[in-house]
């Protein structure tokens, strides 16, 4: 955490101590275990003490238990560990909530398994004109690209629409192109690409702004389909210790849930909604963010940021890099990925965006979008001067050597998904055999960036992605899947210290978020929302991170999920 990060809560230091003002008895005290604070000096507890949803004592258990009055609540952590609750800062609630109430494939494998449950999900659902869901997997399929035929053969008579796992494409049959009018005669969008066979006949892939060829035709989400996947989503994350997250795509619809939600209490996360920049407009949308963001302002929600998605995936030769792609023989092409908004613009966007006071969240996976985003929020900064924005870019796969100190010069936060950073088959089959060596090494370099200055956050990209903030924390320490951890480790260099990655999921977090005043350390004064696990991770016989299981996660002094194995 670089230290101009760090902000101190409204605390009063008593020798080893923190406590509040707050007079009378706790309403609940955590003692005995280790209370991880994330407070500036990184001080250790083992006991802390909450009252009206807000910390009044940090401290050793003799010092906190005298805070108990009749009716407190005491809890015993037998050595259990307290962390401020995780703050995921780049992830998609209501895509992960309606994915599940969809034909949903995520925790599936492999075509036939596919085939399988999309058969299954479209005879239980008969009366759906659509088949909707997401979830596969690109390397289950030779180059990535699942084949229309497949589906034709298990639902040929309506339209398929399945998004793969990180939306960046999707699978259709030939219903569903035949009702777009996609045919071989079609051509490619500027900003996505139809995949075709010898023919040139479309197959049966869509990437990117293709998708959207396709979408228009799809039944609208209704808003109560919205606010249940936001509900379901909202006890999933919970449920994993996320207190507060950043939603990294919200569209006007999703807002209008989330309002929704926050204006009748349901609304439990606190909740920053990153508002969908339209890559077909220009700045004058400016108006309207504004406007959406000033009746945004209810209970827990706050609509302060703005998501700009620069470029696509390397996986299907979308991300935008400095230098062309390779062939699958290794030579070189004339492709290097698509800028989705042209960086010259972008810069004047970014400007305003700024000016108007927004901090920007950037989707940046390649080196060349990478570039741009720091170049659209440098010019930003000789414009307006240094702001509070916070601005971050999210994902970074592959960041140039050179770029690496501008994050700190330019107060820009690494945003990272520490969850990708392992061998598998994205990343040794769809990716390195395509940038070459040279450029693999530059993939995720979480050290490299904090060695250079940058202040780290972390999220999850849920529901590209597992949203369980501890497996990406170990990914984060190991280099290695949790399904092969005896496996080699990716660019083992770019490890980050285990107590590096909680704090990128706390205290970084609730940084990138504003509300760095209000959480992210466990410090008297502060909010009471924290995460008991059922093991202290430093433990020298503490097993692997991503086995720990979360026992309680409080938001504001209120249990929002807790586990029968909490026990008092």
């Amino acid at each position: 955490m670089v230290a101009a990060q760090r902000r101190r809560g409204p605390d009063v230091i008593d020798g080893g101590t923190t406590r509040s003002k707050v007079t009378g008895p706790a309403h609940l005290i955590l003692t005995g275990g280790r209370v991880q604070t994330h407070d500036a000096a990184r001080r250790v507890a083992e006991a802390i003490a909450v009252r009206q949803g807000r910390i009044i004592a940090v401290g050793t258990a003799r010092e906190v238990r005298p805070l108990a009055g009749p009716r407190t609540r005491v809890i015993e952590l037998a050595g259990r560990m307290v962390l401020p609750g995780f703050q995921d800062t780049h992830v998609h609630p209501p895509i992960g909530g309606l994915a599940r109430l969809r034909c949903d494939l995520h925790e599936q494998r492999g075509l036939d398994t596919y085939l399988r449950i999309v058969r299954g999900y479209a005879d239980g659902h008969p009366d759906e004109t659509w088949i909707r869901g997401a979830g596969w997997h690109m390397p289950d399929f030779p180059g990535g690209t699942p084949q229309r035929a497949d589906l034709d053969r298990v639902v040929p008579d309506r339209p398929v629409f399945l998004r793969n796992r990180d939306a960046h494409g999707a699978w259709v049959n030939t219903r569903a192109l035949e009702l777009a009018g996609i045919t071989s005669a079609t051509p490619d969008p500027p900003d996505g690409r139809i995949e075709r066979g010898a023919s040139g006949v479309p197959s049966g892939t869509l990437h990117e702004g293709a998708m959207r060829l396709v979408e228009p035709l799809l039944p609208p989400d209704t808003p109560a389909d919205l606010e249940s996947a936001i509900r379901l989503a909202q006890a999933h994350l919970h449920g994993l210790g996320i207190t507060a997250w950043q939603d990294a795509c919200v569209t006007p619809e999703v807002l209008d849930a989330y309002r929704a939600l926050a204006g009748r209490g349901e609304l439990t996360a606190r909740v920053v909604a990153a508002l969908w920049w339209e890559r077909g407009k220009g700045s004058e949308q400016i108006d309207e963010l504004i406007e959406r963001r000033g009746r945004s302002e209810i209970g827990r929600l706050r609509a302060t940021s703005v998501k700009i998605m620069q470029d696509g995936v390397l996986e299907n030769f979308t991300g935008a890099v400095l230098e062309p792609y390779l062939d699958r023989h290794g030579e070189l092409t004339t492709n290097r990925g698509i800028s989705f908004v042209d960086p010259e613009a972008l810069k004047g966007h970014v400007t305003r965006l700024d000016a108007a006071g927004f901090q920007v969240h950037f989707h940046a996976i390649g080196d060349r979008a990478v570039r741009e985003a720091l170049a659209a929020l440098e010019a930003a900064r000789h414009a307006n001067g240094a702001s509070d924005g916070r601005h971050h870019i999210a994902h970074l796969q592959v960041v140039h050597p050179d770029d690496l100190p501008r994050f700190r010069a330019l107060g820009v936060v690494a945003n990272v998904q520490a969850l990708w950073a392992f061998h598998g088959a994205q990343i040794d089959k769809l990716t390195i055999p395509y940038i070459g060596p040279d450029r693999s090494r530059w993939q995720y370099p979480f050290a490299s960036l904090r060695r250079a200055g940058a202040a780290l956050c972390m999220g999850s990209d849920w529901s590209v992605s597992s949203a369980n903030p501890l497996l990406q924390i170990e990914v984060a320490v190991q280099r290695v899947a949790a399904a092969d951890r005896d496996g080699k480790p990716f660019l083992p260099e770019e490890r980050l210290d285990l107590p590096t990655a909680l704090e990128a999921f706390t205290i970084g977090s609730a940084y990138v978020n504003h509300l760095d005043r209000l959480t992210g350390s466990l410090e008297a004064g502060k909010a009471a929302d924290l995460v008991v696990l059922d093991r202290d991770l430093f433990a020298p016989d503490a097993s692997q991170i991503g086995e720990a299981r979360v026992l309680l996660t409080m938001v504001g002094g209120e249990p929002v999920h807790e586990d029968p194995g909490l026990g008092a």
